[in-house]
């Protein structure tokens, strides 16, 4: 490890720009996607109940049933996280209905991005449905486009089509350094749920 001097003055300027909703993704092999995101909420969520807006959580690949440590939590604390999906595709039975999950799912995310309640709306694993053709990355990239100027929305997955990355105000890569995974150990509970 190389040592460093703290910094002793600012190293950027205040950007001059206007307060807006913005278009986060987090992507890459890396753990830790959904995580952010579900930090990115909690945060969220105490700016929000001051205005008297909401924040919303789908996630695409759960399903509605899911009881993960961050539904057991959120569900405390007054965070709606709503599980769309069939779980993940070698999981399912019937991939066309797992499709439709995700379309029929898309469609309460979307109302919720476009009906301007929201301070924020997280699609967690929304790259999957998008990569595997079950929703139209056109109808997507239009809506995010078209959202209230002070709604933000934060995208998770792998693999996120370039086409989202080019239009999102933050991208974060999540790289894959080491996995316990890797060393032959399952997912921890509460950890990798």
């Amino acid at each position: 490890m190389q040592l460093e001097s703290p910094p002793t003055e600012k190293r950027y300027d205040k950007p001059e720009g206007e307060r807006r909703g913005l278009l986060i993704v987090h992507t890459g092999d890396g753990k830790g996607k959904s995580t952010a995101a579900f930090g990115l909420a909690l945060r969220a969520l105490g700016r929000a109940h001051v205005h008297g807006r909401k924040v919303r959580i789908f996630q695409f690949m759960k399903v509605p049933t899911a009881r993960f440590g961050e539904h057991r939590m959120f569900e405390q604390i007054g965070l709606p996280i709503e599980g769309l999906g069939d779980g993940f595709s070698w999981k399912s039975r019937d991939l066309e209905r797992s499709a439709q999950l995700a379309r029929d799912g898309w469609l309460r995310a979307k109302a919720a991005i476009l009906d301007g309640n929201h301070f924020l709306v997280v699609l967690d694993e929304i790259t999957y449905p998008l990569i595997y053709g079950w929703l139209s990355l056109d109808e997507v990239l239009h809506t995010l486009c078209k959202r209230p100027r002070d709604v933000h929305v934060c995208l998770t997955g792998r693999r996120c089509p370039s086409e989202l990355i080019e239009v999102a105000d933050t991208v974060t890569e999540m790289k894959l350094i080491k996995h316990a995974f890797q060393a032959g150990i399952p997912a921890q509970r509460g950890i990798e749920d």
